[in-house]
């Protein structure tokens, strides 16, 4: 091939734009965790400059926000607008954790920044937000109801990483025997459904907080003196 003729066919490598930006940032997080991410070390990674990410991104926050649609894009919560508020919040949830168990190094880092500008995600919120409105939610509890169940959610995505004998005493079994059983017990019921631990601690919280949810909902309801479908029996 003579100097003169230019090679055809696709490049070596991706070319810059925000997509491969943001996947990248989230790669990168992934791998070195909230505290080892930076502008700089992303650029690197991509072999740009770091001025040249800004052709592309508006800057940090920007890569934040598409990381935060990257993350939560899996999360489907179409199914407010068919299914009971409640039905709908637990399908949420679990596809909620299933996501961020994913990418758990992005918990603390998302947890702590503005949802401004994942456009994407912000859109979720709206179906969410609606479903509850729908269910007889009043518009001053929809929110603080959302967060709460993120809240946890988040907390048993980090479970998962926990490692299976962290409850377990061990030579300190004599010094709490309950404890003890009460672990062993956990372990069995694991190894019976062939489930996870974690899995078990989230399916009998999330029922729990589902339930209270239900009460808390007919009592604020019968306080106002309306009736409206407060969700599946």
């Amino acid at each position: 091939m003579s100097a003169g003729t230019r090679r055809t066919g696709r490049p070596s490598t991706p070319v810059l734009g925000r997509e491969v930006i943001v996947r990248g940032a989230l790669d990168l997080i992934d791998e070195v965790g909230a505290k080892g991410f930076s502008i700089a070390l992303l650029a690197r990674r991509l072999q740009v400059r770091p001025s040249s990410l800004y052709n592309h991104v508006k800057g940090r926050d920007d890569i934040l926000a598409g990381v935060r649609e990257l993350v939560a894009d899996p999360i489907d919560a179409a199914v407010f607008d068919t299914l009971p508020w409640d039905e709908a919040l637990v399908s949420w949830a679990r596809l909620y954790r299933a996501a961020f168990a994913a990418h758990p190094q992005t918990i603390a880092l998302l947890a702590t920044i503005p949802v401004s500008g994942a456009h994407r995600t912000l859109r979720m919120y709206e179906s969410v937000v609606a479903g509850l409105e729908r269910g007889g939610w009043p518009i001053a509890s929809v929110i603080p109801v959302m967060v709460g169940v993120e809240s946890f959610v988040l907390g048993s995505a980090l479970d998962l990483m926990a490692p299976p004998a962290m409850f377990d005493p061990g030579p300190d079994s004599p010094e709490v025997p309950r404890f003890a059983a009460a672990v062993h017990a956990r372990d069995d019921a694991s190894a019976a459904q062939r489930r996870p631990a974690a899995d078990l601690a989230f399916e009998v919280s999330l029922t729990a907080l589902v339930d209270g949810l239900r009460t808390r909902l007919a009592a604020e309801i019968a306080a106002q003196g309306t009736t409206v479908d407060t969700g599946s029996a």
